[in-house]
């Protein structure tokens, strides 16, 4: 091959501007445990994760006899120490003597002053449940009751909200249809006190999309990335502070139908929590594979951990934060019977 300046030329600008190409970050496991010992539940899935004050982790998740039981509590458990807590009960269902429903998909938040927010789903299935939330005034060890989110407001879905720089807080959210065929994706806003709730709708398109999560970068674009029936994992941008959203399209990041998380590193990088498979015949098919992957744009991915690699079983719905130390925070669903915790440095 004849190397003429034109040629050279737009292969060292291809290497200087492909994400892929920079160097990536380094990662290293600090701990990989399981946080429940001898579980009192026989199923859990849905796990959420937040620092608290102190150097402390506070996680939550939804377990009881089976996903969709109307025994299905909502559980937390405080790390400090170095060790988790025993795990409790703080969120039910009930609606009283004779009704009770399942509760679903917590997400723990804590806003810039200090607020801590529980906020979960209760009802029979994912197309008819609603919206509560729980305030804790002492990070985590007691809650209030529960309060009911406004007609038509689900806040977050699975994922956790972002703050924005005037205080309001942008919280990821989807419906799904009762014939189960439309899956939609949107943002809901409140202010910093989860008061003067607002909808903001996303043209979804042909995408079958639910559970997104928000990323952030340094000239002000906002990015979802989205769990999808299309096997890929699905991206919309705003530039806008999120008021408005572009058109969806696919990312190169499989998807098998699952949950996934991404968080906006302090340093600037992007890192996404995934399972890297399509989707298969089943809807378990595609879960036995978890995956850590960085971008610096949000359009190159390049995977720089393998969290789970198994045959088989169900290593699934993550959930990621980094703490005030960078300290990067991972829960996931251990085969519906654990929560599994990592930690990772990621520099």
């Amino acid at each position: 091959m004849r190397w003429t300046p034109l040629i050279f030329f737009a292969i060292l600008f291809s290497a200087c501007t492909n994400p892929v190409n920079q160097q990536l970050p380094s990662v290293t496991i600090l701990k990989q445990e399981n946080i429940v010992d001898s579980p009192p539940f026989a199923s859990c899935h849905a796990s959420t994760i937040v620092d608290i004050p102190g150097n402390r982790l506070l996680a939550a998740w939804f377990a009881g006899p089976h996903e969709s039981h109307k025994e299905v509590l909502i559980y937390t458990a405080i790390h400090e120490n170095g060790t988790w807590s025993q795990s409790q009960a703080v969120a039910d269902g009930i609606i009283n003597d004779t009704l009770r429903y399942p509760t679903w998909n917590p997400v723990l938040f804590r806003t810039q002053s200090g607020k801590l927010a529980l906020f979960y789903k209760v009802g029979p299935n994912p197309r008819e449940w609603w919206g509560e939330y729980k305030i804790s005034n002492d990070e985590g060890k007691t809650w209030s009751a529960a309060v009911k989110l406004p007609e038509g407001i689900l806040g977050p879905i699975k994922n956790k909200p972002i703050q924005l720089k005037d205080g309001s807080i942008l919280h990821p959210s989807s419906t799904e249809s009762l014939d189960e065929k439309i899956w939609h994706i949107h943002l809901e806003k409140s202010d910093n006190n989860f008061q003067n709730w607002s909808r903001i709708n996303i043209n979804n398109d042909s995408f079958g999309v639910i559970q997104p999560s928000i990323l952030t970068y340094p000239n002000g674009d906002l990015q979802l990335l989205s769990r999808s029936r299309q096997n890929y994992i699905i991206q919309t941008w705003s530039k806008d502070n999120g008021a408005t959203w572009g058109p969806l399209s696919k990312t190169s990041l499989p998807n098998p139908n699952a949950g996934s998380d991404a968080v906006t590193l302090h340093n600037g990088w992007q890192l996404l929590v995934y399972n890297p498979l399509p989707a298969g015949k089943d809807w378990w098919n595609g879960r036995n594979r978890l995956n850590v992957a960085v971008s610096k744009d949000g359009n190159g991915w390049q995977d720089i951990l393998k969290l789970e690699n198994h045959p088989e079983g169900e290593y699934s719905y993550p959930a990621v934060i980094q703490d005030r130390d960078n300290i990067v925070h991972i829960t996931y669903t251990l085969d519906r019977k654990n929560i599994r915790y990592v930690s990772l440095q990621v520099q």
